[in-house]
């Protein structure tokens, strides 16, 4: 019994330790709104009463508020709710923009009154500090659409709707996702002025870092028109499309910042980056000043948004030429693909798939746990040549360091596309060699044991002769042999390598007739005239997909007896003669997918540059003129979000092909990525040669697209510009006719 009271003891110590470790539970929102980051990521429990301010049960999405204070909660239950509810929310916090909270429970006390909204500037919505609280703005509606949405909960529920509104208020822009599907309604915002109601929000990149503000409104009720616009927007008189720009106006009020931080990328007259900390950001500038990787730096220019993606913009950069370099962070793919590595100086390993060098950049196509992304060294601009591309071999295992670049930033998205761009050569580690089961070492451990067999079979003094006949043919058709994969993979013709083949065949059947009859094509080699008298054998020429590439034949007297050697030199000809077709139809493949893209079977963007580069080094010579369209489809991405991608692809292939048959068979048609294309106009007189066929691509969209069950109405906004009214370089025309169909594209917004 003694014994037993010192160990109940010792119990009870430690229960009593485990219950005071145990955190305390937060009972007001306030406490909840105070926590930092840091705090709230260690999933303190909550149970506080709060009034519902907005909720999109679709989305997950519901703010509560408190008072003066508000939050947004990750609402994971099913509880039905409607705006001035008085809930009882229990749950964990959670680190994001602010603390926030993952709700288990959220149960409905009483329905009450909404607190009073708060008007909110500009400034305090893009400055967080009425972030989750209701809020009335003051502002005029520049765009007003209705949007489809997928349930967040259950994928395979119908498609919701919101109305999305851009709203101008005095200093900038904020966007307004309403809680509605009407229509009609839409057309008599458009230029209104309106005081909106609603929970002040941010949107946000992967890294949690502001690229908006926003606000969610429940109803369209909360959207008070104080003044309709002076004149219906739809029926303003129609403005030439050359005289687009006359209602272009900008008012910048942004402000220049500094921002201070590690020079982790520089490519000299584009782009740097600096990160600080878990902090990095995509900096433009048209500085060439030598700038060390490595080296503290300050960076003051603009910040803007492009594509979802901070960055600062118009930038001056001043190195303190101070190193303190920073170390790749060790990723996974995952990882960056959940986009939360945004321009980060990160390293990853993988196994080398492709390498394949272009005009401005190398590219290694890397596979990691059997997902692909990609490493890219661009060229500088000086020297005029670029280095020699590193050669790795394919299979091997290699580790890259550099900044990782995203196509979409948005953190609630999965999987996003990404790259990563290397600072130098010196980015690229061997990890591993390829494995030693290849081809090559096949091939010499079968050289070695022919080699053996025919050391033994040469100490038969009694056989010597027979054995030097036989290492004389054997060693010929090897030679043969090897001149052939030799110059398969070389720049031969294919026919005379085929001829090759078979002569080569013909010798290790002593003479017999040999000839290859390509599937619709010719017949090359040895073809008597007459096999009605002859023993033909023949064996197809197999292909990896698809029917047979050919076939190989080769004719003997009808009276010798078939041998062994015969379907064994027929067989040789094959593996050689479809080993030459495929290699020369894997380059013909991998030439063609170079210069054309792969979805439109248009020429792509490579293509495009290269053939601009010959037309400018052409008009220089003959002082003569050509012309550059730029074209952007309009609401594509609409057309993606609503009808999905299946039809936005075929939206695009017929979108080009009607494109196509509008222009003359010595234009070119390129496709720059995405919904943007270009056009070369090499004959041209003048500027109104080029309008003339933008007005015949413009007309190109007037009848539908009847896609499948779907019937959509396309249109485009179109830039020109002219070489060398505009330019004489191949990034300024572009550049000019890209501005120019921006400016036609907002021209045609406004009205």
């Amino acid at each position: 019994m003694k014994r037993l009271i010192p160990a109940i003891a010792i119990v009870l110590g430690w229960a009593s330790a485990a219950w005071a470790a145990a955190p305390a539970t937060l009972t007001t929102l306030r406490a909840v709104h105070e926590l930092s980051n840091a705090e709230a990521s260690h999933a303190l429990p909550v149970a506080f009463e709060a009034t519902v301010t907005f909720l999109r049960e679709s989305e997950r999405t519901l703010f509560v508020q408190d008072g003066n204070v508000a939050i947004y909660i990750s609402d994971h239950t099913d509880t039905k709710l409607i705006p001035g509810d008085r809930v009882l929310v229990y749950g964990k916090t959670q680190a994001g923009f602010h603390s926030d909270v993952f709700s288990d429970r959220v149960i409905f006390l009483h329905h009450g009154d909404l607190p009073k909204p708060i008007p909110a500037s500009f400034d305090e919505l893009t400055g967080a500090q009425r972030d989750c609280m209701l809020v009335t703005v003051h502002a005029v509606v520049r765009t007003a659409d209705l949007q489809m949405r997928s349930d967040m909960r259950n994928a395979n529920l119908p498609l919701h709707s919101i109305i999305h509104t851009q709203l101008l208020m005095e200093g900038g822009y904020i966007e307004a996702f309403i809680n509605s599907d009407d229509a009609i309604s839409l057309s008599g915002l458009l230029d209104a002025e309106v005081e909106v109601t609603g929970v002040a929000g941010a949107s946000l990149d992967g890294k949690m870092q502001p690229t908006g503000s926003q606000i969610n409104v429940s109803t369209l009720a909360n959207v008070k028109i104080l003044k309709r616009a002076n004149v219906n927007p739809w029926s303003l008189p129609v403005t030439p499309m050359e005289q687009a720009l006359t209602g272009y106006r900008v008012h910048d009020l942004t402000q220049r910042i500094r921002i201070h931080g590690i020079i982790t990328y520089y490519q000299p007259g584009s782009a740097v980056v600096i990160q600080n900390g878990s902090r990095s950001i995509w900096v433009t500038t048209q500085t060439r000043t030598q700038l060390q990787v490595g080296d503290e730096a300050d960076a003051i220019g603009f910040p803007d948004v492009h594509n979802g993606l901070l960055a600062l913009i118009r930038a001056e950069i001043q190195d303190d030429h101070m190193q303190k370099p920073i170390q790749p962070l060790p990723v996974t793919w995952k990882q960056l693909s959940a986009s939360s590595n945004l321009f980060d100086l990160v390293s990853i390993e993988g196994r080398v798939v492709t390498a394949v060098r272009e005009a401005s950049q190398d590219e290694y196509v890397l596979d990691t746990g059997g997902q692909l992304f990609t490493a890219i060294y661009r060229h500088p601009s000086t020297p005029s040549t670029p280095p020699p591309m590193r050669q790795i071999p394919l299979g091997t295992r290699i580790r890259v360091s550099g900044i990782c670049v995203l196509e979409d930033s948005n953190p609630f998205d999965v999987d996003v596309p990404f790259d990563i761009l290397l600072r130098s050569l010196d980015d690229i580690a061997v990890v591993a060699q390829p494995s030693l089961l290849n081809i090559r070492n096949l091939l010499l451990v079968v050289c070695v044991l022919v080699l053996i067999v025919f050391a033994v079979v040469a100490r038969g003094w009694a056989l010597e002769y027979r054995v030097r006949r036989q290492t004389s043919a054997l060693a010929n058709i090897e030679q043969r042999r090897s001149h052939i994969l030799e110059d398969i993979n070389g720049s031969r013709p294919l026919a005379e390598i085929v001829e090759e083949i078979t002569e080569l065949v013909s010798f290790k059947l002593h003479g017999a007739p040999c000839w290859c009859q390509i599937a619709d094509g010719a017949r090359l080699g040895n073809c008597p005239a007459d096999l009605t008298a002859l023993r033909v054998v023949h064996q197809e020429i197999p292909s990896r997909a698809g029917p047979p590439l050919g076939a190989i034949f080769a004719a003997f007297d009808p009276l010798a007896k078939p041998a062994p050697t015969e379907l064994e030199a027929i067989s040789m000809a094959v593996g050689l003669v479809a080993l030459a077709m495929e290699t020369r139809r894997l380059y013909s493949d991998l030439l063609h997918r170079s210069e054309f893209d792969l979805l439109t079977d248009i020429h792509n963007r490579f293509s495009l540059e290269r053939q601009t580069d010959v037309l400018i080094e052409e008009a220089h010579q003959r002082a003569g003129i050509f012309g550059v369209i730029y074209i952007d489809l309009d609401d594509f991405k609409q057309v993606n979000d609503v009808y999905g991608h299946h039809i936005g692809d075929l939206y695009l292939q017929e979108a080009t092909r009607r494109m196509k048959q509008q222009l003359r068979s010595h234009d070119l048609l390129a496709r720059l990525g995405g919904d943007e294309f270009a056009v070369l106009l090499p004959m041209v007189r003048n500027r109104a040669d080029v309008e003339e066929i933008v007005q015949r691509l413009d007309h190109c969209f007037s009848n539908p697209f009847v896609l499948e069950e779907h019937t959509l109405q396309g249109s485009a906004s179109f830039g020109i510009s002219l070489y060398p009214e505009n330019s004489t370089t191949r990034e300024g025309l572009l550049n000019t006719a890209d501005a120019a169909m921006y400016a036609a594209k907002n021209l045609k917004r406004q009205i």
